[in-house]
């Protein structure tokens, strides 16, 4: 206790403890000092410090970018000797020659995982309003031609070659009123044997046959060279239950995939759509 009186106080105290004032250890303050001057050469060898117009250089001229730029260059001319082939095939030709196929396959699921499954789900399972790609249920084929065209040009995008296709307001444009479209929609519940109105599904027969069966076949089944769904199965792009498709006959939503052509190029596309065909739906 005699000792620690001996110390300088900061003058602070309270209930009894005084508040001593006893100086950092000197190999502390060394360390302290070493770093704000590693910190101060680090500033003027590396880019460090932003500006309005863009950022000191640093004495070296670092930069990661052009570091990142340099190994995906590399990168890129050692996969050639895969992706210069692949440029020079088509797609089906692609996925005649299995070590092609192999290669593509493993290169479009890179590609899909950061493109395409914010939409389509990391295994193409779909989502509300998105279509699944693992089943065999495809609006404008599923052939690797048929995906590689789609994925290439978009559906209903900005681009000139985009699949387009549009379903007519039936009920917003007041094509059919509020009964008929009931009675359609309770026939369409009938091509998938889930009506529970005999009455309004004889109805809506003719309603569908003279509205709806130009674009959706006469059975229901769809047609892939308009981008019509079938609706004869329980496969629904946003949703089957009787509300849905009353919803969907009135003010349809349409949806629109955006075109790759120009980001992915050319190889990337063959790649993907390659990897699509393979998730277990593909014709």
């Amino acid at each position: 206790m005699a000792e620690q009186n001996k110390t300088p106080t900061t003058g602070h105290e309270w209930d009894g403890i005084t508040e001593l004032n006893t100086p950092l250890p000197k190999w502390w303050l060394y360390v302290f000092w070493a770093t704000i001057l590693w910190a101060i050469g680090y500033w003027v060898v590396y880019p460090a410090w932003p500006s309005l117009s863009g950022y000191t250089k640093g004495v070296i001229g670092y930069s990661s970018r052009a570091d990142y730029a340099g190994e995906a260059a590399a990168a890129a001319q050692a996969r050639r000797v895969w992706t210069d082939r692949i440029d020079a095939l088509s797609v089906d030709a692609v996925v005649a020659d299995s070590e092609l196929l192999q290669y593509a396959a493993a290169g479009g699921r890179s590609a899909f995982a950061e493109n395409c499954a914010p939409c389509h789900g990391a295994g193409g399972q779909g989502a509300p309003g998105y279509p699944i790609l693992a089943d065999d249920d495809w609006l404008w084929g599923g052939t690797a031609a048929d995906i590689y065209q789609t994925v290439q040009y978009g559906v209903r995008s900005d681009h000139g070659s985009a699949r387009l296709s549009e379903m007519p307001k039936f009920g917003a444009d007041g094509l059919l009123d509020e009964a008929a479209i009931a009675d359609a929609a309770e026939y369409v519940l009938s091509l998938s044997n889930r009506s529970e109105d005999a009455a309004a599904a004889g109805r809506g027969q003719t309603i569908y046959a003279e509205n709806c069966a130009a674009c959706h076949g006469e059975a229901g089944r769809g047609m892939k060279e308009v981008g019509a769904p079938s609706l004869a199965d329980d496969i629904w792009l946003y949703g089957g239950e009787r509300s849905d498709i009353v919803a969907q006959i009135t003010n349809p939503r349409q949806g629109v995939m955006p075109a790759w052509s120009g980001r992915l190029g050319d190889t990337g596309i063959k790649m993907v759509s390659i990897y699509v065909h393979s998730l277990g739906g593909g014709q």
